[in-house]
């Protein structure tokens, strides 16, 4: 199988903030102190987890949908997951629920999450085997 190299990098600034900065050369803060360093509005490293699966999912499903002609007007993920308590806290299970409006067709929607799920999302292929995933979608008017 083929490979390709990514660089992202992480810069620290101070007590446990950092900037991580991907591929493309954009920027998030991520980390947490709010004893030492109230102030910060960063990401939390392992929210950012549940994040970067969400938003790979996402993103495969408006292109699916898309791609079939399916008048998506709106697309939210809630995302629940259980961590255990314990270093190193692993994620044990997720479940996203996918919320959709427009007349799409749910056929449609089913497959779209089936294929992002097992084919195309890249955070999901390298976090699935080590955990319990779910997944279900609401269609709104």
């Amino acid at each position: 199988m083929e490979t390709k190299t990514k660089e992202v990098k992480l810069e620290w600034l101070r007590s446990r903030m950092f900037v991580g900065t991907d591929h493309l050369g954009t920027s998030i803060a991520i980390g947490y102190d709010q004893e030492s360093d109230p102030a910060s509005k960063a990401v939390n490293p392992s929210d950012l987890l549940l994040l970067a699966a969400a938003s790979c999912s996402a993103y495969d499903m408006v292109q699916i949908l898309e791609k079939g002609k399916q008048p998506l007007e709106d697309l939210k993920v809630e995302v629940q997951a259980k961590q255990n308590q314990e270093a190193p806290y692993p994620y044990v299970s997720l479940h996203f629920n996918y919320i959709l409006k427009g007349d799409v067709d749910p056929e449609k929607i089913q497959r779209a999450m089936q294929l992002s799920e097992d084919k195309y999302c890249s955070v999901l292929a390298t976090l699935k085997p080590g955990l319990d995933f779910t997944s279900e979608y609401t269609l709104e008017d």
